[in-house]
């Protein structure tokens, strides 16, 4: 069927890489191989000072690849701040995988998982957002606005990986028409 893109939007503390941890182990024991599509805050760093690799991208490499025989890592520095598209994130990803799960990106043009908690206070998105197909939450009877879409529990990653995979074909994602 091809791989299949589902994004986790909500505001920073609902939970977003909690679930999407907990989905990661849940989606493999069904026999699938995932991939994470991460956004993160302009000043994250994965490298560490004093490294080979930090002490080659300091002197200038555009690109800096380390491997070993259990994994690989890319770092890119960009020479003007530049904001990759969801799209152009998941062309990155090597091939063959089943499910890329993409937190952040809220307002990426992908299906995606609303994840919300009463507690937080902070609105929906579900409302104003078609592209979201369905809502995790921890407090299903407060939600502010009725629903016909899906409301999953957020603190079941069982769940919502059933949910995933009984309606798979809605996350079926193509590259054609993504790079306009």
């Amino acid at each position: 069927m091809g791989m299949k893109v589902v994004g986790f939007a909500g505001y920073s503390g609902s939970g977003k890489t909690t679930l999407v941890e907990k989905l990661i182990p849940a989606l493999k024991q069904r026999g699938l191989r995932v991939s994470v599509v991460k956004h993160a805050h302009h000043k994250f760093d994965i490298d560490h000072p004093g490294k080979d690799t930090f002490r080659h991208r300091g002197a200038g490499a555009f690109e800096v690849v380390v491997a070993s025989q259990n994994r690989l890592a890319l770092m890119r520095e960009f020479e003007q701040p530049s904001e990759l598209t969801v799209h152009q994130l998941i062309a990155e990803l090597h091939g063959g995988v089943d499910w890329v799960l993409v937190e952040g990106f809220k307002r990426s043009d992908v299906p995606k998982i609303e994840i919300w908690r009463a507690a937080s206070g902070k609105p929906n998105r579900y409302p104003d957002d078609d592209l979201v197909v369905a809502i995790a939450t921890d407090s299903p009877g407060q939600l502010p606005v009725a629903t016909l879409r899906p409301v999953l529990d957020l603190n079941d990653a069982d769940a919502v990986a059933d949910f995933l995979v009984n309606n798979q074909q809605r996350f079926c994602y193509s590259f054609e028409n993504r790079f306009g």
